[in-house]
C-alpha cells in the first residue's frame, strides 16, 4: 500500500439517518490522482496499541477534497464510530486509493445491486453509465427514510428494498432480483452486499443466469458479526 495520506475533516453531513458523509481535506489530498470515485481506501486507527485499517468508497472527489459515505450499524465499528464523533479539524490517515470497481459497460443492458455499504460505489456507477443505458439498479436500506435522489440515466429503474435488520435476511436483495423482467440481451451485473447476501445472489447470477465472467462483479463487503479483519479470512476461504 502507498505511504497514507494524512487528511483533516473539512465537514459532515448526514445524507440519510443511517448515513453520513464525511468530506476530507487539507495538502496531502491534492496528491491523489484524479478520477478516483468508487476506489477504495484505507482509513487508518489507532486501537491501544493496535493498528487497525478499514475499507471505503471515495463517493465523490473534487480539486481540493473527498466524500466518504458512512453506513451506521447500531454495533458501529471503529470507522462509524469515528464519523459520528468526527469534528471538523481532526484528522486520519488515509491510505490508497486501490482500483475503481465499475460495471462493464460493453452489455446490451445492466444490473446494479447492494446494500447500503455499496450505496457510494452503484451511485457513482450509475453517474457513469451511458445516458441510453436501460436496466435495474437494486438496492437495500435500512428505512424509507434512507432512500437518496440518485442521479442515473432515464432507462434504468431504480427498486428499493427495505430492509430493518441488515445482514439477518439474505435473501431479500434475490427476492428483488428474481422478480424483475429480465431483458433481452447480454447483462452486465455488479453486485455487492453482506456475505451471505453475496452467496444467495451468486449461483443466480452464474449458473441460473449464465452471466459470463467478464460481465459479472460480485463481492461482499462486510460480514454479519464479523470484523473487517474476520471478514477478510471469510472471503479467503471462499475463494479458495
Amino acid at each position: 500500500m502507498k505511504k497514507p495520506r494524512n487528511l483533516s475533516v473539512v465537514r459532515k453531513s448526514f445524507v440519510t439517518p443511517h448515513m453520513i458523509r464525511v468530506t476530507l481535506g487539507g495538502e496531502d489530498v491534492q496528491t491523489l490522482p484524479q478520477d478516483q470515485e468508487s476506489a477504495y481506501v484505507k482509513l487508518i486507527f489507532q486501537e491501544q496499541d493496535k493498528r487497525l485499517m478499514r475499507t471505503y468508497t471515495i463517493r465523490s472527489q473534487r480539486a481540493e477534497e473527498i466524500d466518504i459515505d458512512f453506513m451506521l450499524h447500531e454495533d458501529g465499528g471503529p470507522a462509524s464510530t469515528w464519523a459520528k464523533e468526527a469534528n471538523v479539524g481532526d484528522t486520519i490517515l488515509v491510505g490508497g486509493p486501490g482500483p475503481r470497481k465499475m460495471i462493464e459497460t460493453n452489455a446490451d443492458w445492466y444490473l446494479l445491486v447492494g446494500d447500503m455499504t455499496a450505496l457510494p460505489a452503484i451511485s457513482v456507477n450509475l453517474e457513469f453509465l451511458p445516458d441510453n443505458a436501460k436496466g435495474y439498479a437494486v438496492i437495500e436500506v435500512v428505512s424509507e427514510a434512507d432512500i437518496q435522489t440518485l442521479k442515473h440515466p432515464e432507462g434504468m429503474d431504480i427498486k428499493w428494498v427495505i430492509n430493518a435488520s441488515p445482514g439477518e435476511n439474505d435473501q431479500a436483495l434475490l427476492e428483488q432480483v428474481k422478480s424483475l423482467t429480465w431483458l433481452n440481451g447480454q447483462a452486465s451485473v455488479w453486485a455487492a452486499c453482506e456475505f451471505n447476501s453475496m452467496k444467495a445472489l451468486r449461483p443466480f447470477f452464474k449458473v441460473e443466469k449464465e452471466i459470463a465472467k467478464e460481465n459479472l462483479y460480485i463481492s461482499s463487503y462486510w460480514k454479519l458479526g464479523n470484523n473487517e479483519d474476520q471478514h477478510k479470512v471469510i472471503k479467503q476461504q471462499d475463494i479458495e
